[in-house]
C-alpha cells in the first residue's frame, strides 16, 4: 500500500519557519484544492496570515476552519496556533533580509542578463527548498546501506538518467561496485540478481515513472535495500522504497521544463549521499579517490609537460 503524505511526515518535528515555504511547495501537489489554497496563501503572505484567526484564514481562502486545521497538521504543525507562530517567524525572517529582485518567470524577449539572474535565483531557491525538506534521518539510513552494500544499482530515465550516471561515476571513484541503468529491460534483468546486502536506488521526479518503479519493485521483492529520490513522496515509487529522499518540486514553465529544475535538486541529494558514503568509508575511499586522480592526471597536464 502506498503511504500517504500524512504517514510519511508523521512524527517529524514541526518545520522551522524558514522551511515552511519549501514544505508547501513540496506537499501542495498532493493536497486537495481547498488545502492547496490555504497552503499557498500562508506561504505567499505569512505576515498577513499570521494576524488571522482560524476563522479569518478560512474566510480569506474560501475554505472551512476544519480545512485550515488539516492543512496546518499536514504541513507538520500540531495545530493552527503553531502554524501562526511559524508564519510570524517567517515574516520576521523575510523582513530582516532583502526581497529578491527577480522571479523565475522567464519571458521569450528577456535580455540574456535577466535570464542569467532569474535562473540563478531559481536554482538557489530550488537548492534551499531541497535542503530544508530533506529528511536527514532517511538520508543517514540510506548512507549506511550504501556504505555496506555489496552492489548498488541505480535507475533513472531522461533527465533523471543523467543524475543516475552522476551518482554511478561518483561511487565508482571511491571503489564501490555500482551500475546505472536507463534501459528498463536491463534494469529489471539486473534487479533480479540483487540480494539483501545490495542497494537499489530509483530517481524519479514525478514518483510515477514506470520504467524506474518496475526494477525498484523487483529489487524490493528480492530483499535489497531500496531508496527513492523523488519530488513526490506520496507517489507510487514510495511503495517499494525503504528510504525516501524528497527533492524540491519547482514550477514548470514553457521555456524551462520541470526536468531542468528537478535535476538540480536531485544532484544535491546525490552529492549528499556521496559525501556521506565517502565519510563512512574514508579508509578505503580516500586511497581509491587518490588512485583515480593519479590515473587521470596526465590527461590534464599541459602538452609541454609530456615531452
Amino acid at each position: 500500500m502506498t503511504p500517504n503524505v500524512k504517514e510519511i511526515f508523521a512524527g517529524e518535528a514541526p518545520p522551522a519557519p524558514a522551511a515552511l515555504a519549501a514544505k508547501v511547495r513540496t506537499l501542495a501537489p498532493s493536497m486537495t484544492r481547498s488545502m492547496q489554497r490555504v497552503a499557498e496563501t500562508v506561504a505567499a503572505d505569512p505576515a498577513g496570515c499570521a494576524a488571522l484567526t482560524v476563522t479569518g484564514l478560512a474566510e480569506r481562502t474560501g475554505t472551512s476552519e476544519a480545512t485550515v486545521v488539516r492543512t496546518a497538521r499536514l504541513l507538520g504543525y500540531p495545530g493552527y496556533r503553531d502554524l501562526r507562530l511559524a508564519l510570524a517567524g517567517l515574516a520576521a525572517h523575510q523582513q530582516s533580509g532583502r526581497a529578491p529582485a527577480v522571479t523565475a518567470d522567464i519571458a521569450v524577449d528577456d535580455p540574456i542578463a535577466d535570464v542569467v539572474a532569474k535562473l540563478a535565483y531559481d536554482e538557489q531557491q530550488t537548492l534551499a527548498d531541497t535542503a530544508a525538506g530533506l529528511d536527514t534521518v532517511q538520508l543517514g539510513a540510506a548512507v549506511s546501506a550504501l556504505s555496506a552494500a555489496g552492489r548498488i544499482d541505480i535507475y533513472g530515465v531522461g533527465a533523471s538518467g543523467l543524475v543516475a550516471q552522476d551518482l554511478h561515476q561518483k561511487l565508482l571513484r571511491i571503489g564501490l561496485i555500482a551500475h546505472a541503468f536507463s534501459d528498463p529491460h536491463l534494469a529489471v534483468t539486473n534487479a533480479v540478481q540483487l540480494r539483501s546486502k545490495d542497494v537499489a536506488i530509483a530517481i524519479t521526479h514525478s514518483g510515477s515513472t514506470g520504467d524506474v518503479i518496475e526494477p525498484l519493485r523487483v529489487a524490493f521483492e528480492r530483499g535489497a535495500t531500496t531508496v527513492a529520490i523523488t519530488g513526490r513522496p506520496d507517489g507510487p515509487v514510495s511503495q517499494y522504497a525503504d528510504h525516501v529522499l524528497t527533492t524540491s518540486t519547482a514550477r514548470e514553465s514553457e521555456l524551462r521544463p520541470a526536468a531542468m529544475s528537478s535535476r538540480t535538486s536531485q544532484l544535491l541529494v546525490v552529492d549528499c549521499l556521496f559525501i556521506g558514503v565517502a565519510q563512512r568509508t574514508y579508509e578505503s575511499a580516500a586511497p581509491a579517490l587518490a588512485a583515480s586522480y593519479e590515473a587521470l592526471a596526465h590527461r590534464h597536464s599541459p602538452r609541454g609537460s609530456q615531452r
